[in-house]
């Protein structure tokens, strides 16, 4: 099967003022298949961010390459969207206009997109919010609404860097779910970087530890979890496997911070 998203022997470095070169990523590979979700953990500095900067073509590797269903990123059909940490919503627009920015800046929004951003805003709880500004509604419904921009440009592959990382623990689950349940009927592939472990494995097919500086690839864990029903949030941390992948990722982490 071809990869959804595919990074080929990737390295990177950062350039110094004086020219000197700081290597950050040492030829990583990985492979995402179709309807994926991946997560990546590491400690700081370990290079997470500016994978996913390549990767969506903020930033141009020292050497590898990044190939979506095949082919090199950029010169495809297939979509990338890329969700940060914050939400990035323009306080002078609405919460249906900030939804509809991304569409925005791709061209001429029409009454469909219009349609489809209003349905999925009802399905996240914010039909009485559509015509609300950012300074209006809580934490946990900006990243809703920000998520909703990212979806609406319909991605093949979804990036999501720390995206839940300021919200409580509530409101956390519940987009995690929401994540989730959108992967199962899009069938898109989802690439996670987090902090937290609990949340990389919950989310997760797979997690791969990144470690050392520059960064490599320390392990590629496949998880597999038993769960009453549907695997959801909560269902996943119940499962009886939870607690052997947490201090697996938890002692690769705690081995790389040691060595360094």
């Amino acid at each position: 099967m071809t990869p959804a998203l595919a990074i080929r022997s990737l390295s990177h470095d950062f350039i110094a003022a004086d020219g000197g070169a700081t290597p950050v990523l040492d030829r990583l590979d990985i492979a995402v298949a179709p309807g994926e979700i991946l997560a990546i953990v590491g400690r700081s500095g370990a290079g997470k961010s500016t994978l996913f900067n390549i990767i969506s073509g903020l930033l141009s590797p020292r050497s590898g390459r990044i190939e979506i269903a095949g082919v090199p990123a950029g010169t495809g059909n297939s979509r990338i969207a890329y969700m940060l940490q914050k939400d990035l919503l323009l306080p002078w627009r609405s919460v249906l206009d900030n939804a509809l920015l991304g569409i925005e800046l791709r061209g001429k929004v029409g009454a469909v997109d219009r349609e489809d951003a209003i349905a999925m805003l009802e399905r996240y709880g914010l039909a009485a919010q559509i015509n609300a500004y950012p300074h209006e509604i809580s934490g946990g419904q900006r990243q809703r609404v920000a998520l909703t921009r990212t979806l609406l440009l319909r991605p093949t592959v979804l990036l999501l860097d720390e995206p839940f990382s300021a919200l409580d623990y509530e409101t956390r689950l519940m987009l995690e779910d929401d994540v989730m349940s959108l992967r199962d009927e899009r069938g898109m592939s989802v690439v996670l970087v987090t902090h937290d472990i609990e949340e990389a494995i919950a989310m997760s097919d797979r997690v791969v530890v990144l470690a050392g500086r520059p960064a490599r690839v320390s392990q590629d864990i496949s998880i597999g979890l038993t769960t009453a029903g549907r695997r959801d949030a909560i269902s996943a941390r119940e499962a009886p496997e939870f607690r052997a992948y947490h201090a697996r990722i938890w002692g690769a982490l705690k081995s790389t911070a040691i060595a360094a």
